[in-house]
């Protein structure tokens, strides 16, 4: 159905309501929360691992659920946009995520943050629809190309200020603090978006396709418990199968129901165009090789490198920084070479980056971590840029905000999916050749115990004490992570060069004016 979008009739707007860059200030003060969160966090996991007594499951839940609720809920937040207003929407996504950030931090066990994170993943998927959409209806057509770049240059800076900023308040006050700055970010964006936006939603109201929602959400949950739970529970056991299953069978019902909705959350006729198609994959692919790589590293610095948080974040930086500049020369070059050879070049130095990684010992210098950060960041970066042409850009025009909430939901999937996959890879290595690196002394060690020390060592911890024997397990620790790591790395590795393979596949979006806006 197409929809265009318009300002809200009901009431006359208010002094500077509506204002082109007054509305961008606006929504990015919104969307600092939610790019702050997803790289502060990483940096907090180690300490919350300590302190909430998590274990490697816990701490994929962490980030696993927070990305499929985003993820889930996406392209349902843009529907709700369309039908409520997406000013209203927007302010509501800030106001609940700060909240649950403030939950989140006063939360005393691992299982309520989870839970919370769920939830902060829901509020966050109303921000970034609504947020866009917005952004469209105040900027005319001629100016918004210079919105959206100003709006990556914002976002390129949240990303890169996080691990720095996590890093110090990690350090030198909890890991508590990186939920709790959200909130006074959270006031200010509230109090600014309600002076400066002003309402806007679809001419033609759509309905929500619930069912389309439970289906979808109750297929991508069944996947990811089942690969996270795989590793405990055994890839041939009947409950690994039976959720495995319903993902199937689940899967099979979804798609019966868009090809027969009125009105389905996601139209199955997008994808009759290959490079729709390709492109989302290739979003899933490049996330599952970034999100969950990164997931490890911040394990591999403080637990096994024994670094503090700040220099944690010190280390990850030269990827987010070189993001900065490699974003606008990723568009220099799509605009030259189109995005085929672009997106395939990148994937290629980024499947290089992560071989990189996977030689990495366990003193490596900050040379040995940077390079390939750098790398990673002129590699991802054509993907992060060419999506839209690719993905929108091929997508039937009524569609074209149907397609914007694929290309953000299948970046939020692959990675949940990179991180739960990984995860089980890694844990699966550990526990393999932990024993070995323990020599004799692991027939000495009661199974249970055994169990704990595998848990430990997957995510590079040691168990505490002093003396040569607390020194030798702490060694088997650190070297079965590694093992561990490197196995992903090259996992990761493989992923990317499937992805340069499939983005000589795609071809470059319409250039279409003037047409309508639908927000999916």
């Amino acid at each position: 159905m197409t929809q265009a979008v318009s300002v809200d009739a009901d009431a006359p707007p208010g002094r500077g309501q509506g204002h082109p860059w007054l509305t961008l200030l606006a929504v990015s003060l919104g969307v600092i929360m939610v790019m702050l969160d997803g790289t502060v966090v990483a940096i907090a996991n180690p300490v919350i691992q300590v302190e909430l007594k998590a274990s490697l499951a816990d701490l994929q839940w962490v980030t696993s659920g927070y990305l499929l609720a985003l993820a889930v809920f996406l392209i349902t937040a843009g529907k709700l946009g369309d039908l409520f207003g997406h000013k209203r929407v927007f302010l509501i996504g800030v106001a609940g995520f700060a909240l649950t950030s403030l939950a989140i931090g006063l939360s005393s066990s691992i299982g309520v943050l989870v839970a919370l994170r769920v939830l902060q993943g829901l509020f966050g998927a109303l921000l970034q629809p609504a947020a866009l959409a917005l952004l469209r209806s105040a900027f005319p057509g001629e100016k918004l190309n210079m919105a959206m770049g100003a709006w990556g240059a914002i976002i390129g800076l949240s990303s890169a200020a996080g691990p720095i900023v996590g890093g110090l308040l990690v350090e030198n006050v909890s890991w508590q603090s990186v939920f709790f700055i959200n909130v006074p970010v959270g006031v200010v964006a509230l109090a600014f978006g309600l002076w400066a936006l002003r309402e806007s939603r679809a001419q033609t109201l759509s309905r929500v396709d619930w069912l389309g929602v439970v289906l979808l959400s109750g297929a991508m949950f069944s996947l990811v418990w089942a690969i996270i739970k795989a590793p405990e529970w055994g890839w041939g056991d009947g409950k690994t199968l039976g959720f495995l299953a319903a993902v199937v069978v689940i899967g099979a019902v979804f798609l019966f129901w868009q090809s027969k909705a009125r009105e389905p959350l996601l139209p199955l006729s997008l994808f009759r165009n290959a490079s729709v198609s390709i492109g989302t994959v290739l979003m899933v692919l490049m996330s599952f090789a970034m999100f969950g790589a990164m997931f490890f590293l911040t394990f591999f610095f403080q637990g096994v490198h024994g670094l503090t948080p700040l220099d944690s974040g010190l280390r990850m930086l030269p990827m987010s920084a070189g993001m900065i500049v490699a974003s606008p020369v990723a568009g220099i070059l799509i605009g030259k070479l189109g995005p085929k050879i672009t997106i395939a070049g990148g994937m290629v130095i980024s499947a290089f980056a992560m071989f990189l990684m996977s030689r990495l010992s366990v003193d490596a210098a900050f040379a040995d971590t940077a390079i390939p950060f750098v790398l990673l960041a002129f590699g991802l970066s054509p993907v992060f840029v060419g999506a839209t042409e690719i993905i929108v850009g091929n997508a039937p025009e009524e569609l074209s905000g149907v397609a914007g909430g694929v290309q953000n939901s299948a970046m939020q999937v692959g990675g949940a999916l990179g991180t739960a996959i990984l995860g089980a890879i890694v844990s699966a290595k550990v526990a393999d050749v932990l024993p070995g690196y323990l020599g004799p002394a692991a027939a000495a060690i009661p199974p249970n115990q055994m169990e704990l020390l595998k848990s430990a060592a997957s995510v590079g911890a040691a168990p505490p004490g002093t003396g040569p024997a607390a020194q030798a397990l702490a060694n088997a620790s650190h070297l079965s992570f590694m093992d561990g790591l490197h196995l992903g790395f090259v996992v990761s590795t493989a992923v990317a060069l499937v992805a340069a393979a499939l983005a000589l596949f795609v071809r470059a979006g319409r250039k279409t004016e003037g047409a309508p806006v639908h927000m999916g």
